[in-house]
């Protein structure tokens, strides 16, 4: 029989605070209601709640699009409940069709181990260690067995399978859909039931996927879970979703100056998104900082603030001081708080442009020929790094172009 929230625990000021805290930023608290109940009990009782986020190590790094789940977790983490990193060593035998418009190979062991080694030394630059409990849900993935699987898979309809998008599109497409990616949900979800979670994390693409961890608790007896999506954060360009592919991206393991720089390179519109979803300041401090903008101060040096809270979490305050002072050295001054923005089509077939192509269609070279001896000069700057190569060429992507000491530009290719 399934646990049932009680509803007597009193809705105190520091439940509507954490409350708050759940809601910064999120896309969805589902079911809104029960988590105030759950929020309360633990309150009550000084029983801490369990807070799951799974993560599969499909590639070796994490950059700072994947930290705006990760910021959730810590801030629910000060708050005094227990985090649980899960690394899906399991489930990435599997591999993940959400989001995919065909099956995706899955990766072998040697290439899990070796992704993993970095994915929780990486995952601490935000996360407190010493209040994070890391699983791999091969623990319980492995010893489940034939039985086990087919008990599990016996407790969700191919029908209700078929409703997720992405099986949906594909089926109607003639598209193939392996057999094996069915049990990638429920075995994310028998990992809530092996954890017993109270809240589980994730994007908004794992909607499916979370909710399945509900479902499959209440079928084993327990208490469902309640999930919370956060948005997936645009990269550089404002537009694509922060992406190595897109070449868009602020990996978290590069330097403090390349951070600096690149969160300097993105718009003033932009900059906002940005700190709802990655700062550590408060919503009362960022309104302030958003209503002085708006009242006349400077949108860069709000952009400054940011770019050295970032850079400083991931390195020290020291080091991004030192960043804040190298940009101004190396850009001679800096960006500009206005400057062009330009939008570019990338070659035939997605083709990277070549760097003296795309000073001419910036309007920054009267031709190619000209921007190559330009950068034969020293005088041409890519995201305030002097470029010296004539063979650069520029995937998707945004970037600040500048040519001599005046003229600039943020090139968006796509």
């Amino acid at each position: 029989m399934n646990q049932a929230l009680t509803p007597e625990f009193p809705v105190t000021d520091r439940v509507r605070e954490a409350l708050a805290v759940s809601l910064r930023g999120c896309e969805e608290l589902i079911p809104q209601e029960d988590w105030v109940k759950k929020l309360a009990r633990s309150e009550a009782t000084g029983t801490p709640l369990r807070i799951k986020l799974g993560l599969d190590p499909t590639a070796p790094d994490i950059h700072v699009g994947h930290t705006v789940v990760l910021n959730k977790m810590r801030q629910l983490q000060d708050l005094g409940h227990t985090v649980i990193f899960l690394i899906g060593d399991f489930t990435t035998l599997i591999g993940d069709p959400s989001g995919r418009n065909s099956t995706r190979p899955p990766l072998t062991r040697e290439q899990i181990e070796v992704n993993a080694q970095t994915y929780y030394r990486q995952a601490s630059m935000v996360l407190d260690p010493s209040k994070t409990e890391i699983r791999y849900n091969s623990e319980w993935g492995d010893t489940l067995g034939s039985r086990g699987m087919i008990e599990l898979a016996a407790r969700y309809t191919v029908a209700r399978m078929m409703e997720r998008n992405d099986f949906h599109d594909r089926f109607k497409a003639g598209q193939p859909i392996s057999v094996h990616e069915f049990l990638y949900p429920l075995m994310q979800g028998y990992d809530s039931v092996a954890l017993r979670s109270d809240l589980e994390l994730g994007g908004t693409d794992q909607k499916f996927n979370l909710l399945m961890g509900r479902h499959l608790q209440a079928e084993y007896g327990q208490e469902p879970q309640c999930i919370l999506t956060m948005p997936l954060l645009e990269g550089l360009d404002g537009v694509e979703k922060m992406s190595k592919s897109k070449n868009n991206y602020i990996g978290i393991s590069e330097d403090a100056n390349t951070m600096f720089a690149k969160v300097l390179s993105i718009s003033d519109t932009l900059m906002w998104r940005w700190y709802t979803l990655l700062s550590f300041k408060s919503e009362s401090q960022i309104a302030t900082l958003k209503a002085a903008v708006e009242a006349g101060a400077n949108p860069k040096d709000a952009k400054v603030a940011l770019a050295k809270e970032i850079a400083a979490r991931f390195h020290s305050a020291a080091a991004a001081d030192a960043a804040e002072q190298d940009f101004i050295n190396r850009s001679r001054g800096g960006v500009p708080d206005e400057i062009a923005e330009i939008a570019l089509p990338l070659g035939e077939g997605g083709a990277a442009l070549g760097i003296g192509a795309v000073l001419k269609l910036a309007g920054l070279a009267a031709s190619a020929g000209e921007g190559n001896r330009l950068i034969d000069g020293g005088g041409v700057r890519i995201d305030s790094n002097v470029v010296s190569d004539k063979g650069l060429k520029l995937g998707a992507g945004c970037y600040v172009l500048q040519v001599g000491k005046r003229k600039f530009a943020r090139v968006t290719l796509g």
